[in-house]
């Protein structure tokens, strides 16, 4: 059966492949095979257990320096022996990541088709993510196929007239979420089973972009120490980035005070059961961005712009940066104003309703096919001059 390879390297890839991995063997019109770049090997491999999955090929890398041009060298030469070995149909990358950008190069570099899924996310500043903002528009260019998580992101890509097919799917995280929160997975850390026993208001707090470690990180503490001051019902839970300055931030910031539970990075499966039932989010993540309005949860961003402007616009988000002042404003309305959280939790999810990995499957089929019967096209002056039976052997090759 023809394969598609799926490159992943982070967390949030693994998770938002998984729904295109499932509708393809639901399907079985093509072969998902999932390559892990080596990236965050750990938590790829957890995410995908959270669905049943496994990785299928894993590449290795040996990171002495941890920057990026020593990064993207080895992805790329290893996919690129990978790639000349399986000639895959096609490469499926996702998102902005350094897996994602070295994954569409190598496909492109070995001129097999490169699918980008959630393709169009644009925050209009290379600075802010970065380099993730410039990782995606490089992908866009080389891209066959863009599938594009919401009707803004299409338009972003039909404005910038790239050169692929764009299509409207939907974002497959929202299928993730609902798979996931469907299979009642006992949670992982036990200080978690008396925070979802309910009695109390959740507060979830992410916060593990490098744009907002240091001084911002500083600020988002503080409001966070003073909300739990403030609301003798709240329990907060802040799953901490694993870089040991971070985390070492967050302690200091946070460890001494009773009702905050500071975790390592959460399986999938516990971040998506703390995440339902939370009264509020606080979160500098693009995918709680998208998987909060799932549960119908208020998030407020922790970001100066975000490149999931549905979500603001929509009304399920609030945009307020890393300024005290503004997150606690917005913290004590939503946490005092019933009315003003049911307004934002009511909102109809922006981000689709749980199709996009068989509207994925369905788009790449579609490409697929499309390509062999323009190929079949081509040889037909070639297969006029063979005998009839040569003709049906050639033609099914």
């Amino acid at each position: 059966m023809t394969e598609v390879h799926l490159v992943v390297g982070t967390r949030p890839e693994a998770i938002k492949i998984a729904p295109l991995v499932l509708a393809a063997r639901a399907a079985g019109r093509i072969t998902p095979v999932i390559v892990a770049t080596g990236q965050h090997p750990t938590m790829v491999a957890e995410a995908l257990a959270a669905f049943g999955l496994e990785v299928d090929v894993a590449l290795t890398l040996d990171r002495r320096t941890g920057t990026q041009p020593e990064l993207v060298t080895q992805i790329l030469t290893g996919l690129d022996a990978h790639l000349a070995a399986t000639n895959p149909a096609a490469v499926v990358v996702h998102g902005d990541t350094t897996s994602t950008l070295a994954g569409a190069l190598a496909a492109f570099w070995r001129r097999i088709p490169v699918v980008h899924l959630e393709a169009g996310l644009r925050s209009g500043d290379l600075a802010s993510p970065f380099p993730e903002e410039a990782n995606r528009r490089l992908v866009g260019q080389i891209s066959q196929l863009n599938l594009a998580p919401t009707t803004r992101a299409e338009e972003n890509l039909r404005r910038e007239g790239v050169p692929g097919e764009v299509v409207l799917t939907g974002n497959t995280v929202v299928d993730a979420a609902l798979a996931v929160a469907a299979r009642n997975h006992p949670v992982t850390d036990p200080r978690l089973e008396d925070i979802l026993a309910g009695g109390h208001r959740v507060v979830l707090v992410t916060a593990h972009r490098r744009e907002s470690w240091g001084e911002p990180l500083d600020h988002i503490l503080g409001a966070v120490a003073t909300l739990h001051d403030r609301y003798p019902d709240l329990r907060i839970v802040l799953p901490s980035h694993p870089n040991p300055d971070v985390r070492a931030q967050v302690d200091n910031g946070l460890a001494h005070l009773p009702r905050v539970t500071i975790t390592d990075p959460l399986p999938y499966q516990d971040l998506t059961r703390l995440l339902a039932a939370s009264h509020l989010v606080l979160s500098d993540s693009g995918g709680i961005q998208e998987e909060a309005p799932t549960f119908g949860v208020p998030v407020l961003v922790l970001r100066e712009v975000t490149e999931r402007v549905e979500a603001i616009e929509a009304g399920c988000a609030q945009l307020v940066g890393t300024d005290p002042a503004v997150i606690l404003a917005a913290a004590d309305l939503l946490l005092t104003d019933p009315e003003q959280h049911r307004r934002m939790s009511t909102v109809v999810n922006p981000f689709g309703d749980g199709t996009a990995g068989a509207q994925a499957e369905e788009a790449i089929v579609r490409m697929l096919w499309e390509q062999r019967a323009t190929s079949a096209a081509q040889a037909l002056p070639a297969l006029a001059s063979l005998q009839p039976s040569a003709r049906l052997t050639e033609a099914l090759r």
